[in-house]
């Protein structure tokens, strides 16, 4: 399945990660891009209706929110988790460039 960053907002998150979580949240993308909508936990978890988070865990709680929509994973958000659920700005940021897609 192909992954793709919606802009370059998820792009210039990741590269602003540590060296370590960069390493780590290449590999679970690469991870959704060879197993798709069957990744489960815990590298991805449903969120919503048709929206996922794909989870890196280390040394930064990190989740990119995403969605699936014509064969291909769009990245639509990053941030570093430090709470237990996720704040609603990043799920409303999500939301709008999901509609966005549309």
């Amino acid at each position: 399945m192909e992954v793709v960053f919606y802009g370059k907002s998820v792009q210039k998150f990741i590269k602003s990660l540590n060296k370590s979580t960069v390493a780590k949240t290449i590999r679970t993308v690469e991870l959704l891009e060879c197993f798709g909508n069957k990744l489960g936990m815990p590298y991805s978890k449903k969120i919503d209706e048709n929206l996922f988070e794909l989870r890196i865990r280390g040394s930064q709680e990190v989740r990119i929110i995403f969605t699936f929509s014509k064969n291909k994973a769009i990245l639509l958000h990053g941030f570093i988790k430090k709470e237990q659920k996720i704040p609603k700005r990043h799920l409303r940021i999500a939301w709008e460039r999901k509609r966005g897609l549309d």
